[in-house]
């Protein structure tokens, strides 16, 4: 249709001769739509032609956008089917199959897939954008045609010249391991292929986490993106050992040892987007009932927040926050569940007191991310140097502020106490469900209420929500009753608007992008201070520090969801009353 498209664009003025010649020469270069090509040269607005096609063959025209789409209905045309005829099953009705189509005229597409699905086909005009976005949304990215691919190839039969990591190099040397079947599989070149992807993918999709499981009958990669976990493929099972084989050399891991658990890092040089990216996946190995399961931790510089007036700290709580770690001398907690953000404000706080005058050392475990001018020291459990062998050492290394990783046992808390009432700063994470319980936990491990009240000046407790989508929030009604039931006052539940994602192509279809965080800053003042030493629980606690003004995740939630950036359901699945 693309020449004839041309041809009735001149006829109705829209075009001009040589405009339509121009376009057919770029067209022939560079592949691709007539209509895409006119669009991409300015010479017609997309909507222009969507509507012109519309009323020259009186086939109604839609807005993919704004259209709720059924995966089932999705499903009775297969994704392979959709991308040949670039179109989009959007309703069924009875014995008709609706087909979003770019080019209404094409009988053939309308043929076959009436042959393949049975339904009587009725067409509908869409965008090509609006299309192509679709087709990706409900059945996945280009990169999943290009897995697709991979799974079909035949790894006796193909032979390969090269392997396909030309955008992807391993910074260090591969060491030579002598498991003959085990490294011959896992260097065939789509299992190669397949990891790389899976590894650049993840990047791109903005994805945390990467979780490789075998089943019995059933082999799943699924990425961590905004906290949510998504299936994204499933190789065939007899590439299993294969792949985990391939993730283990990366890794510098035994490929032979397949009854113990093990820990590495995959350390890689990407191109994206035109940019030489460097990147670090740290790699965990279990083994389970069908085989070992594999977790790889994306840690990416360019996700680190740096900036702490962006995290989503209420301006009362980070004024707290900064406070307690501007004083010379103390303990700052952080505390929540994996994954809930702690290393990110700890970073941000140290950046902030990163300066030429100040030494500043840290243990971590491992050490996530490289900061210029701050001592990073990694702990290693394996030859006795854990969090107190190191905490012990930097006490002689004349540190100004400390980063303790995490306090898990009384000999890493005693010792954290004694630097922070002996002149430094030092700043640590625990895993509790809020900022009060904090207190008793370091209790419970052995520590005196007095050496708590005396040295411990803020603890933070938070949570990541997922925000909602920009591209396709909306509005939505929700009763003043159920809004006063999560927390809101009566007067914030009147005036409120509350809104929720739709889902769009920018959100995959889930309407939320991106992570918000919520913080309850608790300030250790006189008050608190005179609560612990009279042995008070975490309830008595709690009631006094919001008394004197503390915001509770809870509250953060409800400040982003009045602020339009988190949905109900989110706060609520994050927090408690």
């Amino acid at each position: 249709m693309s020449k004839k498209l041309g041809e009735l664009l001149v006829k109705a003025g829209m075009l001009t001769a040589e405009q339509l010649e121009e376009a057919i020469k770029v067209q022939s270069e560079d592949g691709g739509r007539l209509g895409g090509t006119l669009i991409k040269l300015g010479f017609v607005k997309e909507d222009e032609i969507t509507q012109f096609l519309s009323k020259q063959y009186g086939v109604p025209a839609i807005n993919l956008a704004n259209l709720q789409v059924e995966s089932s209905v999705v499903k009775l045309v297969p994704s392979d089917v959709a991308r040949k005829y670039q179109v989009l099953p959007i309703s069924r009705q009875g014995a008709t199959l609706t087909l979003a189509m770019i080019d209404p005229t094409n009988v053939f597409a309308m043929d076959d897939i009436k042959f393949m699905t049975g339904y009587n086909v009725e067409p509908v005009v869409a965008s090509e954008l609006a299309i192509a976005e679709s087709l990706n949304q409900f059945y996945g990215s280009d990169t999943s045609i290009e897995l697709k691919k991979v799974f079909d190839m035949q790894m006796e039969e193909e032979e390969w010249g090269e392997e396909a990591d030309s955008e992807m190099e391993v910074i260090e040397e591969e060491e030579e391991i002598d498991v003959n079947s085990l490294q011959d599989s896992s260097e065939q070149a789509p299992v190669v292929k397949l990891v790389n992807i899976m590894l650049t993918d993840a990047v791109k999709k903005g994805a945390s986490d990467i979780h490789v499981e075998p089943y019995e009958k059933e082999f799943r990669v699924r990425f961590r993106i905004d906290g949510t976990l998504h299936e994204q493929m499933n190789p065939p099972l007899k590439m299993r050992d294969a792949i985990i084989s391939r993730i283990k050399i990366l890794s510098k891991l035994d490929i032979s040892e397949k009854r113990l658990p093990q820990d590495g890092r995959i350390k890689l040089k990407m191109n994206l987007d035109g940019r030489r990216k460097e990147l670090d996946y740290r790699v965990s190995i279990l083994p389970t009932l069908f085989g070992e399961k594999v977790v790889m931790r994306l840690l990416d510089q360019d996700n680190l927040m740096l900036d702490m007036t962006k995290l989503g700290f209420e301006s009362h709580s980070l004024d707290i926050f900064t406070s307690a770690i501007d004083r010379p001398w103390g303990m700052v907690l952080v505390t929540g569940p994996t994954g809930s953000g702690k290393t990110n404000t700890l970073y941000s706080g140290m950046q902030r007191l990163n300066t030429p005058t100040t030494n500043i050392m840290t243990a971590e475990d491992p050490v996530e991310f490289n900061m210029a001018g701050i001592n990073q020291v990694q702990v290693r459990e394996n030859i006795g140097l854990n969090f107190a062998a190191a905490l012990r050492s930097f006490l002689r290394q004349d540190p100004d502020i400390v980063l303790v990783g995490e306090i898990r046992d009384f000999e890493t808390a005693e010792i954290a106490i004694k630097a922070a009432l002996t002149g430094h700063l030092v700043l640590s994470t625990l895993h509790t469900n809020d900022a009060p319980s904090t207190i008793n936990r370091l209790m419970n491990m052995g520590i005196e209420p007095f050496l708590v009240a005396t040295s411990v000046h803020c603890i933070v407790a938070q949570r990541l929500a997922r925000r909602v989508c920009k591209e396709c929030k909306q509005a939505v009604e929700i009763p003043v009753q159920a809004l006063i039931d999560i927390g809101m006052t009566p007067e914030e539940a009147e005036s409120a608007t509350i809104y929720e994602g739709r889902g769009c192509a920018v959100c995959n279809g889930t309407g939320n992008k991106g992570r918000v965080g919520l913080f309850e800053v608790m300030d250790v003042n006189d008050a608190v201070k005179d609560m612990i030493l009279t042995g008070a629980n975490s309830i008595e606690l709690r009631e006094t520090a919001v008394e004197e003004g503390m915001i509770t995740l809870r509250r953060s939630g409800i400040h982003k969801i009045l602020a339009g950036l988190a949905s109900i359901e989110e706060v609520c699945k994050e927090t408690v009353l």
